[in-house]
C-alpha cells in the first residue's frame, strides 16, 4: 500500500504540475494577446510630403513629424506617426508613389506637397490636378480617413499672379475635399534667417519646433 500511495501521490503532483504549466502558458498567451490588441488600437497619422516633412539637413528626430509624435506620447494619445517625406518630391512624384505608401492602414493623412512645383514654375493647373489625384486615391482607399492639407506659399519672384494662384490651390482643394487646412506650414519660419538652414529654405531645429506648433494647432482638433 505504501508503494501504491507513493505512486498515486506522484501522479497527482505530476498532473497538477502539467496543469499549472498549461495555465501559465495560457496566461502568457492571453497577456501577449492583450499587448498585441493594445498595439493594434493605435491609429496611424501619415505625413506625406517633401524635404520639409523629411527634415532635410537634420536628424529624423528633429523633424516636425517626430516632434508631433513626442507631443502625442506626452498626452498619452493612441496614435503613431509615420514620416513619409522625400526630399525633392513634387506633386507628380507624390502621385507616383502614393499607392505604395497606402499599403498599411492610415487614419489621418497629412498632405504636404506642391512647394517644389512652385519653385520650379510648374503650371499651376498641373500641380492642382496632381494634388487632387493624390487626395482621390487616398479617399478611395480609406473612405473614412481624416485629411489635413499643409498650405504653402512661394517667394514673389514668380510673379504676383502666379504666387496668389499658387496659394489658392490649397484653400480651394481643402474646401472642395473637406480637409483640415494648415493655412501656411512655415508661418513664423519662412524668410527668417535665424530659423532656417544656410540655404534659407529649410527650417533648422528651432524652425521645426515652430512648424510643429503650426501643425499641432490644426491636428489636435482631429485626435
Amino acid at each position: 500500500m505504501k508503494n501504491g500511495s507513493i505512486i498515486i501521490v506522484g501522479l497527482i503532483i505530476l498532473v497538477s504540475g502539467c496543469t499549472d504549466n498549461k495555465n501559465r502558458a495560457g496566461n502568457k498567451q492571453n497577456s501577449t494577446g492583450k499587448d498585441s490588441a493594445t498595439v493594434e488600437k493605435k491609429k496611424t497619422i501619415l505625413f506625406f510630403g517633401n524635404s520639409l516633412t523629411a527634415g532635410y539637413g537634420l536628424s529624423p528626430s528633429q523633424a516636425f513629424p517626430a516632434l508631433i509624435q513626442k507631443k502625442i506620447d506626452s498626452l498619452g494619445l493612441p496614435y503613431q506617426v509615420i514620416n513619409a517625406g522625400v526630399s525633392g518630391e513634387t506633386s507628380s512624384g507624390g502621385k507616383t508613389r502614393i499607392d505604395w505608401i497606402l499599403r498599411e492602414p492610415v487614419d489621418i493623412f497629412v498632405l504636404e506637397l506642391g512647394a517644389n512645383d512652385g519653385l520650379r514654375g510648374t503650371p499651376l493647373s498641373e500641380t492642382k490636378k496632381n494634388l487632387q489625384d493624390i487626395i482621390d486615391i487616398v479617399k478611395a482607399k480609406y473612405p473614412t480617413i481624416k485629411l489635413v492639407f499643409a498650405g504653402m506659399e512661394i517667394p514673389p519672384n514668380m510673379g504676383q499672379a502666379y504666387t496668389a494662384e499658387f496659394r489658392n490651390i490649397y484653400t480651394d482643394l481643402a474646401a472642395k475635399n473637406n480637409m483640415t487646412l494648415i493655412p501656411f506650414l512655415l508661418q513664423g519660419v519662412g524668410g527668417e534667417p535665424g530659423l532656417n538652414l544656410e540655404d534659407g529654405i529649410h527650417p533648422n531645429e528651432e524652425g521645426h519646433r515652430i512648424v510643429a506648433e503650426n501643425v499641432w494647432k490644426e491636428l489636435e482638433k482631429l485626435l
